[in-house]
């Protein structure tokens, strides 16, 4: 998406699709990294995320704040919450189907979701912090979708009033799986994505509508809010 007026549609899909392939690889070197060290990996991601908010032509920051723009505002890695859990298949609903999500966008039109499951927060060392359900793109491509509110959301200096994302396959935001065989945390060779989810809470980020008002963004339900302050990851600056 861009804001220049001369652009033309086939150079604004290129540029799309470019941002989409440099989003794919760095997460793809994120999980590759983060195999021995979680914490390189985060800072490596923070450092590609900045480039390419700072230069990208389909950045979703807007031309008039590019000039004071010196990088998004990410904590620094705790180890603390870097998570894994099963995703444990959702109920179906009354009719047998699977409960349906329809999301009207200003880009895409309505964009359908399917409740797949969900996964459990907790750790020793953070305890039971709630559930996040686990959707997918119930339309071309299929993926994987885990945003997530946290009691900081909308507070000044906080986190974005309308949820982060922790996971959003269909544009590269993957963090892995205990299977392994993604450049996840273990595994054999034929496990091909079954495994506990990796929840590392330190890679939420910002949906594009937080900088750009033109996007329409999916955003948490209440079955991605939780109660607790989630203090990582990508925060607010205002």
């Amino acid at each position: 998406m861009t804001h220049a007026a001369t652009t033309s549609p086939v150079t604004t899909a290129l540029r799309t699709a470019d941002w989409r392939r440099r989003v794919f690889a760095l997460y793809s070197e994120a999980r590759a990294r983060a195999v021995v060290n979680p914490a390189a990996a985060h800072a490596g991601w923070i450092t590609a995320r900045d480039e390419l908010f700072a230069t990208h032509p389909a950045s979703p920051i807007l031309p008039e704040d590019k000039p004071g723009f010196t990088g998004l505002s990410v904590t620094p890695y705790d180890p603390a919450w870097r998570l894994t859990a099963p995703v444990v298949p959702a109920e179906p609903g009354p009719d047998g189907a699977p409960r349906r999500l329809d999301v009207p966008t200003g880009t895409d039109g309505v964009v359908p979701f399917e409740l797949l499951g969900t996964v459990a927060l907790r750790s020793d060392a953070l305890g039971d912090l709630g559930t996040l359900d686990v959707w997918r793109l119930a339309s071309y491509g299929g993926s994987l979708f885990v945003p997530i509110k946290d009691a900081l959301a909308g507070s000044p200096g906080g986190t974005y009033g309308g949820g982060r994302y922790l996971l959003d396959t269909i544009k590269g935001a993957w963090l892995g799986h205990t299977g392994g065989s993604d450049g996840g945390e273990g595994g054999g060779p034929d496990d091909f994505g079954v495994g506990d989810l990796v929840l590392d809470l330190n890679f939420a980020y910002n949906p594009s509508c937080a900088y750009d008002p033109a996007w329409t963004c999916p955003l948490a339900q209440p079955g991605n809010t939780l109660d607790v302050e989630v203090p990582v990851g990508e925060r607010t600056t205002k």
